[in-house]
């Protein structure tokens, strides 16, 4: 075989594991694209900021705020405080089978958290506000730990997540309810 025949042979193999790689971007691109229009799966895209310094003096994170309640809509949504070495509250009840809006903040460093058994995974960092839609589809308690170095009583941060049937779940007067 001559030079310019071996060449040639490189060249031809080259270009075909070129269109080999093409086609498996193509392929990658057209899942990506598919998920994101016929099955509405997106980046997550919410952005909301908050003043780590001052977010437990007013606004949704006021100690008074925190923890699971009921909109007259019937919209439930849960405030956490994710801080070092701590989540604030430590223990929250949600319904079964029910949409629920999780929301989390952080005043000190980056968290992570984690729902044992369920979709509910994102990281919180200071002055932003995450948040997570999800339904619950078994009762339970599950726990909910961070995942997210942040200091030297990381091992001791994690929180409970009670699921409750619908006959359990009662909110009081003013909407709210907890673990007490």
């Amino acid at each position: 075989m001559t030079g310019d025949q071996m060449e040639g042979k490189i060249l031809r193999s080259e270009l075909r594991w070129a269109l080999v790689v093409a086609a498996v971007v193509l392929l990658i691109l057209a899942a990506i694209l598919f998920a994101g229009i016929s099955m509405h799966i997106n980046p997550p895209s919410n952005r909301e900021y908050i003043d780590p310094k001052s977010l437990h003096l007013s606004g949704e994170f006021t100690e008074a705020n925190l923890g699971t309640s009921v909109a007259a809509d019937g919209q439930v949504t849960t405030r956490i405080i994710t801080t070092q070495f701590a989540f604030v509250p430590q223990c929250v009840v949600v319904p079964v089978d029910r949409q629920v809006t999780l929301r989390f903040t952080s005043p000190d460093v980056i968290h992570g958290i984690l729902v044992t058994g369920t979709n509910v995974n994102t990281m919180i960092v200071p002055g932003h506000i995450s948040q997570v839609h999800t339904i619950f589809r078994k009762t339970g308690n599950l726990l909910m730990p961070c995942h997210e170095f942040c200091g030297m009583g990381h091992s001791q941060m994690l929180a409970r997540v009670r699921v409750v049937a619908p006959d359990q779940f009662k909110p009081g007067p003013d909407g709210r309810i907890s673990c007490g």
